[in-house]
């Protein structure tokens, strides 16, 4: 895989992830307890074999910038492996990245002076598990200038994706960006669904190139790949899709954008499940990050009555104490403490989060470094939620934000 270059889009203020997003970009959130949300984009590239990866940033980027220098610090210089963090530099002209595909062409100079024969585009705030030494080898079957991974929907479904039209070849032939009229084209690799983009590229180097070249030069373009790259090279271009082969080892195929509030806390609290839809566990495809030095989690005053350090049905990282306090189906990020006669369920408690005591949290997204003070309730009175400044979701999640 020497000849492929991973470009990793990271630069997203993800404004849909807000509060969580407002002090860093969507891609270092914190997920599933011990792990960021790009850790799942570069554990695919190392696993899949390729090591060599430039990563784009641009929104708020510190954390997210020191959590792969601490965590992603494995690979060897000396045999021309690296992932590296690329800020704006403004290189070509004098805007920040407009777009998707600016965002590539801003950095032509890079991959040009790498020279790899195919490029692969991903994106940094997705969850799945993918090996795209398979999707490279069918770029390369089926003689290819790009392919598109695409994932199996509903039709009903259609208005969230970039929807691609294929043919009986594979070719694709059409591409709308979240088509909101008409009856979306079938799939041919399932005739009851439509083929939906998953943001994932491969590209023959020189037609990436050529491509982001004309592209900047149009004035009415929006400088995305799936608004416009793919769609306006259709006609000129050999595009097909490759059929999203999962390899979590589910029965359904795992692919979330946790791109909202909503999507980010059904998809941790799927982790808690008995057997979770995505399998953090599979030592075949392992799942790295960054792992801040600290003690084993802790559970105290485990005696009968009120007072009693418990978690069921739980993620709990490493550093946690709960201390006589009751968890229930949660995720507990590093750092986490819980106080005596507190309850809490069905939450997230991110890096650092303390719950003071006699403390009632449910359905909460409760953010890095917060502290709650003691004898609060959240999650079970909405208006009272909002009252105190809380954003709270159209299903109820409340996210409790660290003060700016």
């Amino acid at each position: 895989m020497n000849s492929v270059l991973a470009i990793l889009l990271a630069g997203g203020a993800g404004e849909r992830l807000y509060p969580l997003t407002r002090d860093m970009a969507k891609p270092a959130v914190a997920f599933g307890g011990a792990y960021r949300i790009i850790d799942f984009t570069l554990s695919n590239c190392i696993n899949s074999g390729i090591r060599r990866i430039l990563t784009l940033t641009q929104y708020k980027s510190l954390d997210l910038t020191r959590h792969i220098r601490g965590g992603w610090n494995i690979l060897s210089p000396e045999l021309g492996e690296y992932i590296e963090v690329l800020p704006p530099m403004k290189r070509i002209g004098d805007d920040w990245y407009l777009g998707t595909a600016d965002a590539v062409f801003q950095n032509s100079q890079s991959i040009t002076a790498e020279g790899p024969e195919l490029t692969l585009i991903l994106s940094g705030d997705h969850i799945y598990k993918m090996d795209y030494h398979e999707m490279i080898r069918w770029h390369r079957e089926q003689r290819a200038g790009i392919t598109v991974a695409t994932l199996a929907v509903s039709p009903e479904q259609a208005e969230q994706f970039g929807v691609a039209e294929i043919d009986a070849s594979y070719r694709i032939t059409g591409f709308e960006e979240k088509p909101r009229h008409g009856h979306p084209v079938r799939s041919p690799f399932n005739p009851d669904a439509i083929s939906a983009s998953m943001g994932i590229y491969v590209f023959d180097t020189e037609v990436l190139l050529r491509l982001l070249s004309e592209d900047a030069g149009n004035p009415a373009s929006s400088h995305d790949f799936g608004k416009d790259v793919i769609p306006n090279s259709c006609a000129s271009t050999r595009i097909v899709a490759y059929d999203f082969r999962d390899i979590n080892g589910k029965a359904a195929r795992y692919w979330r954008d946790v791109g909202t509030i909503d999507a980010f806390y059904e998809a941790n609290m799927d982790l808690v499940s008995v057997d979770p839809e995505f399998n953090l566990y599979d030592r075949s495809w392992p799942i790295r990050t960054y792992v801040e030095q600290q003690p084993p989690a802790k559970f105290v005053f485990a005696q009968e009555g009120r007072r009693m350090g418990v978690a069921l049905d739980s993620i709990v990282s490493s550093g946690c104490i709960v201390s006589g306090g009751r968890v229930v189906r949660s995720v507990l990020s590093p750092g986490v403490r819980v106080n005596s006669f507190c309850e809490v369920e069905f939450s997230i408690l991110m890096p650092g989060a303390e719950i003071g005591r006699y403390s009632r949290i449910r359905r909460a997204i409760i953010g890095a470094g917060v502290k709650i003070p003691e004898s609060s309730t959240i999650g079970f009175d909405t208006e009272a939620d909002r009252a105190k400044g809380h954003h709270v979701t159209d299903s109820g999640i409340v996210v409790v934000a660290a003060s700016s």
